[in-house]
């Protein structure tokens, strides 16, 4: 789907039965404008394993207006993206998420001032020892910006954990993981160690201590505005995806 947004030429969007094999979903559900099957970008039908992401698919697709813009459309995105993206290059799209367990943001702590550090403390050694305990992935933690080389065996059990997402959760871990700038952020979320509020926070912890000191500039509103979307966005994927 591109990102540029287009004229609505269509009436009604409907969640209906679909059959073939695409991303590894066989006999799922695709979504019908004016009852026919959408496709995407790349033409490859849109086949999504269960109902329920078919209906707020079709929900996105209904609620446009006479312009039709793609950036609202989260859910679409995503499928179009497991599809198109994701399953042709799945391995390299599980690489690039994996590696974010290098240099994880909850393995880097503030040497000063004190009442940061037990912040970053509280919020986020409890999901170091959670991944630790998880996956078998013990992460090191360090204060201060030099890079810190982390156990291989640790992160080669979390890269297993990213293997495990299937193509469209994939996209959704994906999206989660650069949003927060932590895999284990994003891996909490996913496994509802973490609701989305928790994830915003811990992924913006420093920065929301650096608001209270100084105050929000209009830039810095609109960007933790769009984290907040994306992690938003990748939980409803998730849960639709159980539904």
């Amino acid at each position: 789907m591109t990102s540029a947004a287009f004229k609505r030429v269509y009436k009604s969007a409907e969640a209906v039965p679909a059959r073939g094999r695409f991303a590894g979903i066989a006999d799922g559900y695709s979504v019908a404008l004016d009852g026919k099957p959408i496709h995407t970008p790349a033409k490859a039908p849109l086949i999504v394993p269960t109902r329920a992401l078919a209906a707020a698919i079709a929900e996105e697709w209904s609620s446009q207006g006479d312009t039709v813009a793609p950036a609202t459309m989260p859910m679409m995105t995503f499928a179009s993206t497991a599809i198109d993206r994701v399953a042709p290059q799945r391995q390299r799209v599980i690489e690039e998420i994996a590696a974010y367990g290098g240099t994880d943001l909850v393995c880097y702590r503030a040497e000063a001032p004190a009442d940061l550090v037990r912040r970053q403390q509280a919020a986020w050694q409890p999901l170091v020892d959670w991944a630790a305990l998880t996956y078998d992935a013990p992460l090191g933690v360090t204060a201060g910006i030099v890079p810190l080389g982390q156990p291989a065996g640790a992160l080669n059990a979390l890269s297993r954990a990213v293997a495990g997402f299937d193509d469209l959760a994939l996209a959704g871990l994906h999206v989660a993981t650069a949003a927060a700038g932590s895999l284990v952020i994003a891996l909490a979320l996913a496994a509802r160690r973490l609701d989305v509020e928790a994830a915003f926070a811990a992924a913006q912890l420093d920065e929301t201590y650096q608001i209270e000191k100084w105050g929000e500039d209009a830039e810095a509103t609109v960007r933790r505005a769009a984290i907040r979307a994306d992690l938003d966005a990748a939980d409803r994927l998730w849960r639709l995806l159980e539904a």
